[in-house]
């Protein structure tokens, strides 16, 4: 069972809401650099092996400079996140583009930083050649359709609307290579949020076994295999976090299985997580506004899913916590929401918590990723502060809270002037 703990007690969260009122985000610094260490350790048994941190689950500045320190990657899918990166002073192989729907401007800034570009369908060959030029290196997204099954979060392989089948990334790769390319990679990503350790270690066998039929059929030598992110994390209390070692020691024995014994070693290892990297090192920090008794309790928030859309948006559970209540009886039921025009608006339903009051402070858990960078404005909501809590016990603003100013920035009032 995963141990729901805090890097912060009561009184240091009260002492910082002082200076920074809730609601906001703050980031646990010494716990995202001992994950990070702890994930490359563990998978660096793998030949060759490369993290690229999936910039779409944090993309703060900040958070994005830790992994770099620590020897991370990053995976971008649009040019703001690719600026971000080049702002960090990544460049090179040390991009991963993997994007779709993609405008030719996004890969012209793509080709320019040298970054790895990740082609989501076949049509997009001719696409990047006449946007951006076909680059000496390529790689191909594949989607096995019945062959794997997915989840909630990603929808059926089937169903998504990403990669190319298996008949398409055989043909891509011949197309490729007679417009130039000379270096190839391979990428999937097929399930979100996974638990089963299993579920990689087959999906590392299932592209290792590509890599054999792409050589078999067009004489191409597969340089890399990024097999994407998708590691789970424990949400609930009673889930178990998932062991990098026996994944990597698995992903280590199909390779030898398949592409050593095929004697096309050494392929190199990539992958792309974000959720599992900084999500359990975040955490939503909110004040209780009220309590209602109707025909549930609810207990309503100074936040709401415009600061963390999970719960409404997939029923996704976040763990929760009342500040200075941590050893209390949870014998009250209460539906925790925020306060949008939108019923779905909540953060936990028919949960068992302490009794809870006006002016309490709930932390809610796993908020690390996928939560502030999925705010939204609808309702007329600004987006909320993130903190970094700092190795040495010190807090940092990593991005101010918006104001009214910053809401209305777009738009032309001056121009409503004799609009009639």
């Amino acid at each position: 069972m995963a141990q729901k703990t805090l890097p912060f007690a009561k009184q240091k969260i009260s002492d910082i809401i002082k200076k920074y009122p809730t609601p906001f985000h703050i980031y646990d610094e010494k716990a995202i650099r001992q994950n990070a260490r702890s994930f490359l350790k563990s998978f660096g048994m793998l030949e060759g092996f490369r993290q690229f941190f999936a910039v779409k689950a944090n993309p703060n500045p900040y958070i994005i400079k830790i992994l770099k320190q620590e020897g991370m990657g990053v995976d971008c899918s649009s040019l703001p996140e690719l600026e971000i990166a080049e702002r960090l002073g990544f460049k090179g192989e040390d991009i991963m583009f993997s994007s779709n729907d993609t405008p030719a401007g996004e890969f012209v800034k793509a080709r320019k930083l040298g970054a790895i570009i990740n082609l989501d369908d076949i049509s997009h060959i001719d696409f990047l050649e006449q946007s951006a030029g076909i680059p000496d290196l390529i790689c191909f997204r594949y989607n096995p359709g019945l062959a794997r099954k997915g989840n909630d979060i990603i929808g059926k392989p089937e169903e998504a609307k990403y990669g190319l089948t298996r008949e398409q990334i055989i043909e891509a790769y011949k197309i490729a290579k007679s417009k130039g390319a000379k270096r190839f990679g391979m990428h999937t990503m097929v399930i979100s949020n996974e638990l089963n350790e299993d579920y990689f270690i087959e999906t590392a066998r299932m592209m290792f076994e590509l890599a054999v039929e792409v050589n078999r059929k067009t004489g191409i030598r597969i340089e890399f295999v990024n097999l994407g992110g998708g590691i789970g994390i424990p949400y609930k209390p009673e889930q178990e976090p998932v062991s990098y070692e026996r994944i990597s020691k698995g992903v280590k024995d199909a390779y030898n299985d398949i592409i050593v014994r095929n004697k096309l070693n050494p392929i190199r290892i990539f992958t792309e997580c974000g959720r599992v990297i900084t999500g359990p090192y975040g955490y939503l920090i909110t004040k209780v506004r009220h309590i209602k008794h109707i025909y549930r309790n609810y207990v309503g928030t100074d936040a709401s899913m415009a600061n963390l859309m999970r719960p409404g948006m997939y029923g996704a559970y976040h763990h929760i916590t009342v500040l200075g209540k941590e050893n209390a009886a949870k014998n009250h039921i209460y539906d925790v929401t925020g306060s949008l025009c939108e019923n779905n608006d909540k953060f936990a339903v028919q949960r068992k918590l302490p009794e809870i009051a006006p002016g309490d402070i709930l932390v809610i858990h796993e908020a690390g990723a996928h939560g502030h960078a999925m705010g939204f404005n609808y309702n007329g909501k600004l987006r909320s502060a993130e903190l970094l809590l700092r190795s040495d016990g010190t807090v940092k603003q990593i991005r101010r809270a918006e104001t009214m100013e910053d809401y209305f920035a777009t738009l032309d009032f001056k121009g409503l002037k004799g609009f009639d």
